[in-house]
């Protein structure tokens, strides 16, 4: 087996363990539950992810540093208000001079 990463906490694990799999990725965690016997262990212990095949080791890595840097999301288009026809900044859903809603191109 071989080490892969420390995750911060039980979701990151589990996320990172769900996009092996989805991968083909092999893995496991240790230390999952080990945050329940806080005050009778150290209190830095946190669940590790582990490959069981070392030939996954660079795909593992690659998949690791894409789900820690995920790249920045586009920014959404401006849009006119269908009800009053004020432009309206794509991130928001709601018209600012009427309150109606974005109408959706799906």
């Amino acid at each position: 087996m071989q080490r892969l990463y420390q995750a911060a906490n039980r979701i990151e694990a589990q996320l990172l363990l769900d996009l092996l799999a989805r991968h083909r990725i092999d893995a496991a965690v240790f230390g999952d539950y080990l945050a329940g016997a806080a005050g009778e262990l150290p209190a830095d212990i946190l669940p590790t992810l582990w490959l069981t095949d070392e030939r996954d080791l660079a795909r593992a890595r690659q998949l690791l540093t894409d789900f820690l840097n995920p790249p920045p999301a586009a920014p959404a288009a401006d849009w006119d208000c269908p009800a009053c026809g004020e432009q309206v900044e794509g991130d928001f859903d709601l018209c600012w001079n009427c309150g109606r809603a974005r109408v959706s191109s799906h």
